[in-house]
């Protein structure tokens, strides 16, 4: 099939890219640095001629309210339009666990923007919920701020790691659409505050992280399940040791 990955020179693009090359299909990488610009619409006609599936993984630069919103907005538009005018038969978006529940968070309010475009398209469609990246633990962590004492919720996280959400995302690219939302998670759960303190441990950063039920995640407030899968998901293989163990990030190992 001839695939279009949008934003697939970034963390989960390029592996996404790189295991549906090795599978076959003929894959367009569309990002500014191919002259393919989703929020100017600039390149994006002529990228989905004769195209069967299009994977959108775009994310804002900016985590700020109105920047997010009008994002997810524009760049939603432009790829649907184009998508509709080309006659794609699949659509695929990478979204977050627990999206619906996150209004409070400006980042989420884009998300759920994101979404609805998607559901109002008339394009078939799978939207892929996953949990957080073990990738974005250090964002995480520094959203507590700098001091040497973190407050993280405690609510209940199940993260995943970036290999596994590639593999899960290229399946999927391949698969019929399911019209509706697949969930996917690391194989592990705990609490956000437990996950932080294990990773300041293992990198040697003598920040304490208290737990703290009130404690906000980017301006939300969480409950015990809103960020971990509630039904059915599809689970990664990749745990929190063996992802530290990779990334090269635990004290002692080289960078």
């Amino acid at each position: 099939m001839k695939i279009v990955v949008i934003g697939g020179t970034g963390r989960i693009g390029s592996k996404v890219v790189d295991r549906l090359h090795a599978a076959g299909h003929q894959i367009v990488i569309a990002a500014p640095s191919t002259g393919i610009d989703v929020l100017s619409g600039e390149g994006l006609a002529a990228a989905m001629e004769g195209t069967e599936v299009v994977v959108d993984l775009a994310n804002s630069p900016s985590f700020e309210d109105a920047a997010v919103l009008s994002f997810f907005v524009t760049a939603g538009h432009n790829i649907l339009a184009a998508a509709v005018q080309a006659g794609v038969r699949h659509h695929v978006a990478l979204s977050v666990v627990g999206t619906d529940k996150l209004a409070a968070s400006g980042y989420f309010r884009g998300k759920i923007a994101q979404e609805r475009l998607i559901r109002d398209s008339g394009l078939a469609y799978t939207i892929i919920h996953s949990t957080q990246f073990f990738e974005f633990l250090p964002g995480i962590i520094q959203s507590a701020g700098d001091g040497r004492t973190l407050h993280l919720p405690t609510a209940a996280v199940q993260p995943i790691a970036a290999e596994d959400v590639a593999d899960a995302v290229a399946r999927i690219a391949q698969q019929a659409p399911v019209n509706g939302v697949v969930e996917i998670a690391g194989p592990e759960r705990e609490s956000m505050a437990a996950l932080a303190h294990r990773f300041l441990q293992a990198t040697g950063d003598a920040r304490e992280v208290i737990g703290d039920a009130k404690a906000r995640y980017f301006g939300a407030q969480l409950q015990q399940d809103t960020l971990v899968p509630v039904g059915q998901a599809w689970l990664g293989t990749i745990g929190f040791e063996r992802w530290l163990q990779q990334s090269g990030l635990a004290q002692g190992q080289p960078a």
